[in-house]
């Protein structure tokens, strides 16, 4: 025997839907204020910390006409002091050069950079001002780091870089140490690197590697690198130069980048480095917004501190994820408000059930959105990213809209009108479709944009679960959803299914197919198959 697709056991189930939909969203939202307890550090004083000045919007080391002027330094020096005993800078010029100088007067110490690149004359600017600095200011300097991460650029081969570093070693005083720092795998794939250096330093990122690392097992992690380098380079001292977590940005497969996991990770490593006694530098003082262009919105948010010099966290005590976070909630309400707003033209909807589905449903949307925005506030790096984003979520809320409205009246049971799809829909099944193929083939760092999507995804699912109508999808439609668990499942591939955010992103790429496949299979059905047996 079948059953009409609009049976009071899929109304039920509908009904099931959007309310877990909503708990959902709230949950969320209010778990991710609650407070996390976490090991305290054993200081809040830090050994040493990256320190790169551009960190206002605009702001970048790759604008040859930029320049930060003294006194910046100076107020930015004057609140690290408090914290940090040294600072490591990657390069000359642009105001760099006046670091050192300024350290002295705030009692700190500098591990002063000098940038490689692929361009000769820029390296010998660089050269020539870093030796020039290091002379004149031999007290301040921990030592100089000749070059950061070039091999793994692939700027230069590895005997150009040897005689840079040789440049530089002859033209310091012996009291100077020479390093040079790049990830760890690449001291051990160049070895004969060593004899150029005085000591090694090493990048040991945890979320960076090429087999990401959950926080939890993060510190042994650096403790196994550290310890395979040492031996690896026997008699040669060792510097972790570069380690940190990241606040903000995709998750890469166990590694996912929160606050409290930044926390956690620099609280862990701190009371590590102090058991061993081993030097090393923390990345970084603050977020640099220009990173985002290079990384994805994960890069800009390494920072101890935030683009204003505020901490995003103690050294001791509970952490919270997210402060404000009753603005999700608030978000809910008022898109629930929106949704019962928009349902007074529909006199059908003078029953309580269709007034609280408009109302749930809205929640659960708002919820989602409020989300999604939170999420473009941290990725968002111009006018043009801004209006893409905002247009999307204005579409997607449009959608919800329309798609609530049609459910609103099939759940208080009034008369029937045709589910709305076409194409809205294939619209939707084009974007998704093509942003899968860029998590695909290009997502190391692309974000997971859930709240835009999670609306129609979720919405088409529901309409084709109560919808009677016989209507086939367009071929370019049908050829679009059987496309999408593929490209979904690719991306949990990927991650090797550890990164629960891929699965999310994997039914919701279901969902939508589903309501094409649905509406496929009603309208191949014979007419017995759509209501009650005879």
């Amino acid at each position: 025997m079948s059953f009409p697709p609009s049976s009071r056991g899929r109304r039920l189930v509908a009904w099931s839907v959007l309310a877990l939909l909503a708990l959902a969203g709230a949950a969320r939202w209010w778990l991710l204020g609650r407070p996390v307890a976490l090991p305290d550090a054993p200081s809040a004083r830090i050994a040493c910390v990256s320190y790169q000045p551009f960190r206002l919007e605009g702001e970048t080391p790759y604008d040859v006409n930029a320049f930060i002027p003294p006194e910046r330094i100076d107020a930015d020096l004057s609140a690290l002091s408090q914290r940090f005993d040294c600072v490591r800078t990657y390069s000359q010029g642009q105001g760099l050069s006046a670091v050192p100088e300024i350290a002295a007067r705030h009692h700190m110490q500098v591990l002063m950079g000098i940038w490689l690149g692929s361009d000769a004359r820029a390296n010998a600017r660089q050269i020539e001002l870093g030796v020039a600095t290091a002379r004149k200011y031999p007290q301040v300097l921990r030592a100089v780091i000749v070059g950061n991460e070039v091999l793994l650029r692939g700027d230069l081969s590895e005997a150009v870089l040897a005689g840079y570093i040789r440049e530089v070693r002859a033209a310091l005083p012996a009291s100077i140490p020479v390093s040079y720092a790049d990830v760890w795998e690449f001291w051990l794939r160049h070895p004969q690197l060593a004899s150029t250096v005085d000591y090694i330093t090493i990048h040991i990122l945890p979320y960076w590697e090429d087999q990401p690392v959950p926080p939890e097992r993060a510190i042994q992690h650096v403790a196994d690198v550290y310890a395979k380098v040492r031996q690896a380079f026997p008699g040669k001292r060792v510097m972790i130069g570069e380690t940190g977590w990241p606040s903000e940005g995709r998750q890469r497969r166990g590694a996912a980048a929160s606050v409290v996991n930044e926390a956690r990770y620099l609280r862990e490593f701190l009371a590590y480095a102090g058991k061993v006694d081993l030097p090393y530098n923390v990345i970084e003082a603050f977020d640099l917004p220009w990173k985002r262009a290079q990384e994805g919105t994960v890069g800009g948010y390494w920072g101890i501190f935030d683009t204003h010099a505020r901490p995003k966290f103690a050294m001791q005590g509970p952490v919270v994820e997210v402060q404000q976070w009753w603005l999700g909630w608030l978000g809910g309400a008022v898109c629930a408000l929106l949704f019962v707003l928009a349902g007074l033209r529909r006199r059908r909807w003078q029953r309580r059930r269709g007034w609280l589905a408009l109302g749930v449903a809205g929640f659960a949307s708002g919820t989602a959105m409020a989300w999604q925005i939170r999420q473009m506030i941290y990725a968002c790096r111009g006018a043009w990213e801004w209006s893409v984003s905002v247009a999307a979520c204005l579409v997607a809320l449009f959608t919800a809209l329309r798609l609530a409205s049609w459910l609103a009246g099939r759940l208080a049971s009034a008369p029937f009108k045709p589910a709305p799809a076409g194409r809205l829909r294939n619209a939707w099944l084009f974007v998704l479709a093509l942003y899968g193929l860029l998590l695909v083939f290009d997502g190391r760092y692309r974000d997971f944009p859930l709240g835009v999507f999670a609306l129609p995804c979720v919405g088409y699912a529901l309409t084709a679960w109560l919808d009677e109508r016989r209507r086939m999808p367009s071929r370019e439609a049908l050829f679009l959803a059987a496309w999408l668990p593929v490209l979904g499942g690719a991306v949990v591939a990927l991650e090797l299914g550890e990164n629960p955010v891929t699965w999310l992103w994997l039914l919701f790429n279901v969902s939508i197919a589903a309501s094409v496949f649905a509406a496929w299979r009603r309208a191949r059905a014979v007419p017995v198959m759509l209501g009650d047996s005879p």
